[in-house]
């Protein structure tokens, strides 16, 4: 007979695992290994039935102490009851370690109620709403709870029996191999109650499709993306079951003046050629729906920028306010009378190094490098 691995090391832990951690491994193990993830694999079927034996033999108290102080040798030849076995008490004794890993979540023991659908809904708001923040009103078609049938679903006057099939559990046992394994209840789908008699306004769902009208805050400094959620305004739960959650996703419209990078807002602004030459003042609106004053040094060049602090958006949930960046565009005078040419070309000729000094310096270093290259041909 082939010598059988150590259950400590079938399981990947030591000898002095918990509990919780002995746990955690086999879930991670029977994740790994099980037949219905590796299909026509037999050995991964035989590793499944190594890691499923020595959990149901660790996760015991007694059968770990006798384990750890006779090894395989406590359970051979009917010790400690016959060996650890795969009857009927191995689902059971699982089944808290294959919900959620192999599609049973969401019963629990003696049944459950079907938790009803979480919804969403896409708003979109404009950017002055995001910064003042506004309650907006919306209507939603949504499940809600039958008034007929007070959401069981029964007919008034009645009230849903007990499921003959699972009696209540919301469970079946299924034997399957070596193992067995309890699945929801195809009778009563999980729910472990029957109906024998439906409620005619909702055909026994407990729940009738209405449109909904609710109240929406939204705080100001909302970003785009933002999502709120409403506990419980979800789709109601078939036959009394919770409701779901309602998700509204938000997002912020383009502005034709603002860009908005988090909390700050840019704008770009056009500025006259004499004005970043000799200095000048404009105004900018901001945000808030007043206006803001900035200063033009003379020689301003395009695409400098010029910080409001504090006129930016609100910081969502602080104190906190963004601030506001004037980038100002040189433009270049179009559509030219004679008489304005004129000017222009005077003042090219009255031009020097001092008032161009940027470009000045350009072409002295366009001239050092053509007639550093003359010098080395």
């Amino acid at each position: 007979m082939a010598t059988k691995t150590c259950y400590y090391e079938t399981l990947e832990v030591s000898r002095e695992v918990d509990e919780a951690g002995l746990k955690s491994a086999f879930r991670k193990l029977a994740m790994k290994w099980h037949p219905d993830k590796n299909p026509g694999n037999p050995a991964c079927e035989h590793k499944f039935k190594e890691i499923s034996e020595a959990y149901e033999v660790l996760k015991d108290s007694q059968k770990r102490a006798a384990y750890d102080r006779f090894g395989h040798a406590a359970f051979e030849q009917g010790g400690m009851g016959g060996g650890p076995g795969f009857g009927a008490d191995f689902g059971s004794a699982f089944s808290d370690i294959f919900e959620g890993i192999f599609g049973m979540a969401g019963r629990g023991r003696g049944g459950g109620r079907e938790r009803g659908a979480d919804l969403r809904y896409n708003m979109e708001i404009t950017l002055e709403e995001a910064f003042h923040g506004k309650t907006a009103q919306i209507n939603i078609p949504v499940a809600v709870a039958c008034e007929a049938c007070s959401g069981t679903g029964a007919k008034p006057g009645t009230k849903p029996k007990v499921c003959a099939t699972c009696g209540g559990a919301g469970r079946v046992r299924q034997a399957q191999g070596f193992f067995t394994l309890e699945r929801t209840c195809p009778s009563c789908h999980g729910r472990g109650q029957s109906i024998d008699t439906p409620c005619p306004a909702c055909s026994g769902q407990g729940r009738v499709q209405k449109e909904r009208s609710l109240s929406v805050n939204i705080p100001a400094g909302v970003e785009d993306g933002t999502r709120i959620r409403l506990g419980g305004e979800g789709e109601a739960g078939v036959q009394g079951g919770p409701s779901g959650d309602l998700y509204i996703f938000l997002s912020v419209g383009s502005h034709p003046l603002f860009q908005r990078d988090g909390a700050d807002l840019h704008c770009r602004v056009p500025i006259s050629m004499v004005t970043a030459a000799i200095g000048g003042e404009f105004e900018v609106p901001v945000i808030d729906g007043g206006k803001s004053r900035v200063k033009v040094p003379s020689g301003t060049q395009s695409g400098r920028r010029f910080r409001i602090a504090g006129k930016g958006m609100p910081v969502l949930r602080s104190r906190q306010t963004g601030d506001m960046y004037v980038q100002v565009v040189v433009e270049t005078p179009q559509n030219l009378t004679k008489k304005q040419k004129e000017l222009l070309a005077e003042f090219e000729k009255l031009s020097s190094g001092e008032t161009q000094p940027e470009a000045a310096g350009f072409f002295k270093a366009v001239k050092d490098f053509f007639g550093a290259g003359a010098g080395t041909a």
